[in-house]
């Protein structure tokens, strides 16, 4: 998985794998879903991420299963 931000157009991009999508679905206006043929989440990508996803103060945690 990988997190990117992109300060310049304050957008969150969210990559859970590396897959071709096929197909991108708009949740709303600002966030997109990104899939596969069978339909299966690629990435999502979440517009005015400061202000809608807390990008700014971002952290990550790997929690032991």
């Amino acid at each position: 998985m990988k997190v990117r931000y992109f300060a310049d157009t304050d957008t969150l991009l969210i990559t859970f794998r590396d897959a071709d999508s096929t197909e991108t679905r708009e949740l709303d206006e600002n966030t997109l879903i990104d899939v596969d043929d069978q339909g299966d989440i690629c990435a999502i990508t979440v517009e005015h991420a400061s202000r809608r996803a807390g990008a700014s103060s971002f952290s990550y945690e790997q929690v032991a299963a």
